[in-house]
């Protein structure tokens, strides 16, 4: 709103110091004219008088627009002063011609209605008083007096009636324009979140099923067990349940997001929840190390969200081709945070080339998201796989 403000007071002072120039001009051209014609041939009183007319009526120019109709009539009836004044001299018409000029102008900008019509008579009447009453033009050359009433008047109030007509039309088609892409934006933002209806319908009603059946039925192989002493089966049952309840958990979270509609007091999982994380991957059977290089720094909220979810997909990805261990690293290094996973590689479980590698790409897009970039591949002749990723604490 305060930028729009100073919008209109700029337009506004630029329209003033226009309209001064514009009367600044007619002003000079119009005195120096008259002068120049007339100061040895016209009686002094009312030359004089007409001459301060003169600058008087030029000055209005630079009026408010409102008044335009009195600044239309006061031209005219100086012109009309000035062919009775002076009809034995300089003829009227040459008193105020480029004042009378922009008047009609004005008045036909500016004014609506009965007002630009009474203004355009008025400046008519003046034309023909000009070169009638002064006796420079025969009354009865009907044609030469009103081809200089067009020209002086009519001439330059319809180019008033153009300039307003042509820029209420640009106005109305800016508007249209800009009703058109708001509702092109409305109809995108519409779009939008129908998709996101329709993805968040096809989670609940597809994976938010499925993993809850895996949990529950974990829950009961696991409680057929009870009877018997701990085994690696009923661990690793355990682990199903406890992971299918953060999975779940976090397709809530999902959900919740795409219907607009999160919990008071929910947020998606950060650094703060990374032993949660090492628990679940713990009890699926990974072993699982992080350590923390520098000193700890308090991530922007989307960065803390990103990081813990690429320590995520690293803990993911060695728990689905490791070799059961893992090590990560996170280095806080100003401005910048990174993180380094490597891992064995299970001979069993080496990626062939043609591996989309979905996971990895996702990486990528999380680090590129915030200025920063990744890198993965075998090291140690292939024995380990080592990701790296780096994102900067400034890029947004």
């Amino acid at each position: 709103m305060g930028a729009v403000l100073v919008q209109i007071r700029d337009m506004s002072g630029s329209l003033t110091r226009q309209s001064v120039l514009v009367a600044g001009f007619c002003l000079l051209a119009d005195t120096l004219t008259f002068y120049y014609a007339g100061v040895h041939v016209n009686p002094a009183l009312p030359f004089w008088c007409l001459l301060a007319g003169v600058v008087l009526v030029d000055a209005a120019l630079a009026s408010s627009a409102r008044l335009s109709g009195v600044v239309a009539f006061a031209h005219a009836a100086l012109a009309v002063a000035g062919a009775l004044l002076l009809s034995g001299g300089t003829p009227g018409r040459d008193l105020n011609d480029a004042g009378m000029l922009i008047a009609a102008y004005r008045a036909g900008a500016w004014l609506n209605g009965r007002p630009a019509v009474l203004a355009l008579l008025f400046l008519v009447a003046g034309s023909i008083g000009a070169r009638t009453l002064g006796g420079s033009t025969d009354i009865t050359d009907w044609r030469t007096v009103l081809l200089g009433t067009v020209k002086e008047a009519l001439l330059a109030w319809l180019v008033g009636r153009y300039t307003t007509a042509r820029g209420a039309h640009i106005a109305e088609l800016e508007q249209r324009a800009s009703r058109e892409r708001e509702s092109a934006r409305q109809e995108l933002a519409d779009a939008i979140a129908d998709d996101r209806s329709a993805i968040a319908r096809d989670l609940h009603d597809v994976i938010a099923h499925h993993v809850s059946a895996i949990g529950v039925h974990a829950g009961a192989a696991r409680l057929g067990l009870s009877g018997q002493k701990a085994s690696p089966v009923s661990t690793a049952l355990a682990a199903v349940e406890t992971s299918s309840r953060a999975a779940l958990l976090d397709l809530r979270r999902l959900l919740d997001f795409l219907h607009d509609s999160p919990v008071e007091g929910a947020r998606q999982p950060g650094l703060g929840n990374l032993d949660e994380l090492i628990h679940v991957v713990s009890a699926a059977g990974l072993e699982a190390n992080i350590s923390v290089q520098g000193a700890r720094l308090e991530l922007e909220g989307s960065l803390d969200i990103a990081v813990y979810r690429v320590v995520q997909e690293m803990l993911t990805n060695a728990l689905r081709h490791g070799n059961g261990r893992v090590d990560i690293t996170i280095c806080y290094e100003t401005p910048c945070v990174s993180v380094i996973a490597i891992n064995p590689i299970a001979a069993s479980k080496r990626l062939v080339e043609d591996s989309p590698r979905r996971g990895l790409e996702g990486i990528s897009s999380r680090a590129s998201m915030f200025s920063g970039f990744a890198s993965y591949g075998p090291v140690n002749g292939g024995a380990d796989w080592k990701t790296s990723v780096t994102f900067s604490m400034d890029g947004t």
